[in-house]
């Protein structure tokens, strides 16, 4: 079964630097807290506001070991009317047997917002 991981965090100003800085937290914690082995990814899909431009945010995941062969591509949100800006999102396409409310979403900074119904506390 394939399910889908989400996450989503801010930054305050769009440079390299702090874009690689959240989105290397967001996945961190994505990975540990659903025991994500890259061979179990299908693909990785992150988008980002029309703010950030600096850096593509998957260039965080290169970072970790094991993530080289997997498939990672970035878009640009939709321009919604008061969306929250600033904010980069992720989908993670996992192969596991876990079922859906197992899946541990991850939401931090100003992206707990968006779905502060998936936030667990830990």
């Amino acid at each position: 079964m394939i399910r889908g991981i989400r996450g989503a965090t801010t930054i305050v100003n769009d440079t390299e630097t702090e874009v690689i800085d959240a989105v290397e937290k967001l996945m961190a914690e994505i990975i540990h807290l659903n025991k994500i082995d890259p061979d179990m990814v299908a693909s990785v899909f992150f988008s980002a506001t029309d703010e950030i431009r600096s850096v593509f945010p998957a260039k965080a995941l290169r970072k970790f070991d094991g993530w080289t062969y997997v498939p990672v591509t970035c878009m640009k949100e939709i321009p919604v009317s008061n969306s929250l800006p600033f904010c980069i999102r992720v989908m993670i396409h996992v192969n596991t047997t876990i079922s859906q409310k197992e899946i541990q979403h991850v939401y931090q900074g100003g992206a707990i917002a968006l779905r502060p119904d998936l936030t667990k506390k830990i």
